[in-house]
């Protein structure tokens, strides 16, 4: 007996969309359109995250804790998606047809409510965990040796057995760390600001929509790193347009997806 039209599709045809992988340069194009369309509240928003994301690295080196830059970096890959929420709720006016102004993009009224910003504690927690982990590791490898700074940290790397040792086991954790989080909060907070869910449902959800579409998910994954590694290369400069350029993306990845 064939589906009727009324008879709605199985979840797990409803969480595959059968996007061709190449579909992730269309949310990037789609990401890029929605940046310069009404472009000042985007760039303000990159601008505020560039200004954020400097005061935090200035401090790391004024309290002499830089040798959690580079997990603080990764970690803040974690806590993204978090942070991007107002250029979500900008994509949305602008699909819906309403006046997009800075103002409601940083008060955002997410239709899940506080669920939204208990997600964010979620992934703030879990960079926290990052962060810990990666000095563990290096504690594992080079014991109570001090950090010798950036200046000297790649020869410590590259030229010691106990840096590749520390390079491989902090690559495949780290990996593990990254895949887990993107997997969690890549659609769960477009989810929470769109639809009326708990957190775990939109996380649970979230990892099912990643994981069912895995070859074009893995190709956004490459380039957000990709994009992400550029803004470090600039000294966190590129963060002014490349953030607000990937947080519109996202949102048209979840609507392609969802």
């Amino acid at each position: 007996m064939g589906r009727t039209e009324s008879t709605p599709l199985p979840l797990s045809r409803q969480r595959r969309r059968n996007l061709p992988a190449s579909a992730a340069f269309g949310w990037l194009g789609a990401g890029w359109r929605d940046l310069w369309r009404n472009p000042l509240p985007s760039l303000a928003y990159g601008l505020v995250v560039f200004v954020l994301s400097l005061a935090v690295v200035t401090c790391l080196f004024r309290l002499e804790l830089d040798y959690i830059l580079f997990p603080a970096l990764a970690g803040f890959m974690v806590v993204g998606p978090l942070v991007a929420i107002g250029l979500y709720q900008k994509s949305r006016d602008l699909e819906e047809g309403r006046p997009v102004s800075l103002a409601r993009m940083i008060f955002v009224r997410a239709e899940s409510g506080a669920q939204v910003w208990f997600t964010g504690a979620i992934l703030c927690l879990l960079m926290l965990v990052w962060m810990r982990a990666a000095v563990i590791i290096y504690a594992l490898f080079f014991g109570l040796r001090p950090f010798p700074g950036l200046d000297h940290i790649a020869a410590m790397l590259f030229t010691t057995p106990e840096g590749w040792g520390m390079l491989v086991v902090g690559t495949v954790v780290g990996g593990l760390f990254a895949a887990f989080s993107f997997a969690i909060s890549t659609f769960s907070i477009p989810m929470l600001l769109a639809e009326k869910v708990d957190a775990f449902t939109a996380m649970g959800t979230s990892i099912s929509l990643v994981f069912r579409n895995l070859p074009v998910m893995l190709v956004w994954g490459a380039i957000v790193l990709a994009l992400f590694l550029m803004c470090i290369v600039t000294g966190l400069v590129g963060l002014v347009v490349i953030f607000p350029l990937l947080g519109h993306a996202t949102w048209h990845s979840y609507r392609a997806i969802r």
